[in-house]
């Protein structure tokens, strides 16, 4: 009698972890959140403590409170504003407090200002670089030792397009996101033999807020869409399942990749 097939789904099962997503009120990073999730796991969901950010988290902890799996029962979000010195540090203890521990982060908070290279402003690049790079460095430094004495824990930052391909008006921006990548395939070299892994997932030109502007013009638009073999544009939800991946079991031997999500905008 031959043996029953393996479940193919069940190392994507997150059931028992606990996720950290920064920036996952709306769109990408709530898509992410609502994955993992939707896979078993606890979620913070951070935002950046606004009346508007926390109403749109309370909205992705209600959702995540529907599922009929046990892991997101206890999700809940967390305010933390990463301009403040301090913030990535303080967030990471208080989800610690709250939680006991996070197997999982995803890194995809981040603000991007836009300025020609002359006009950069002192007061845009601090801010760029205190949410872009100081507070990851904060979660990353209260984070992964634990995970790595667990032997077992998923890092995924969330890069841009931009560490490839800068925009002349996106310098610090597209600076920070290739400062974060280098990060990333550090700490997959140093945590890889201790069951941590750390990836970037690159996104391209997905419908969201922050490229409203260039999408709704449309020459940019067509432009864009031309040079994009997938012949459309992303979705939020097209970057949950390559970060369910990198995020459970189902991808334990994938570490140190930059896994681009663009429809094959990389091609050229």
């Amino acid at each position: 009698m031959q043996s029953p097939l393996p479940d193919p789904f069940a190392t994507f099962r997150l059931d028992g972890r606990t996720a950290l997503v920064t920036g996952a009120r709306r769109e990408i990073g709530r898509a992410i959140a609502l994955a993992l999730g939707g896979a078993g796991a606890r979620v913070a969901v951070h935002h950046a403590g606004g009346a508007e950010e926390a109403a749109d988290a309370a909205e992705v902890v209600a959702q995540l409170h529907t599922s009929p799996l046990p892991g997101p029962a206890g999700s809940a979000a967390f305010a933390a504003d990463f301009s403040g010195p301090h913030a990535g540090a303080v967030l990471a203890a208080e989800v610690l407090a709250a939680f006991g521990r996070v197997d999982i982060l995803v890194l995809n908070a981040s603000v991007e200002i836009v300025q020609p290279f002359e006009e950069i402003s002192a007061a845009a690049f601090d801010k760029q670089i205190s949410v872009n790079l100081r507070a990851t460095l904060h979660l990353l430094q209260a984070l992964i030792p634990a995970m790595a004495a667990r032997g077992w824990g998923r890092v995924v930052t969330v890069g841009s397009v931009q560490q490839a391909w800068p925009a002349p008006t996106m310098l610090v921006y597209a600076g920070s996101k290739a400062m974060q990548h280098t990060w990333a395939l550090a700490l997959a070299r140093q945590y890889g033999a201790r069951g941590v892994t750390v990836n970037n997932l690159a996104p391209g030109a997905v419908e969201t807020a922050r490229n409203r502007v260039q999408l709704s013009d449309p020459d940019s638009r067509a432009w864009l869409l031309e040079r994009i073999p997938a012949r459309r544009f992303g979705k939020p939800e097209d970057l949950a399942g390559a970060a369910l991946l990198l995020c459970s079991d189902a991808g334990a031997y994938i570490n140190g990749a930059h896994l681009q999500v663009d429809g094959g905008r990389m091609l050229g």
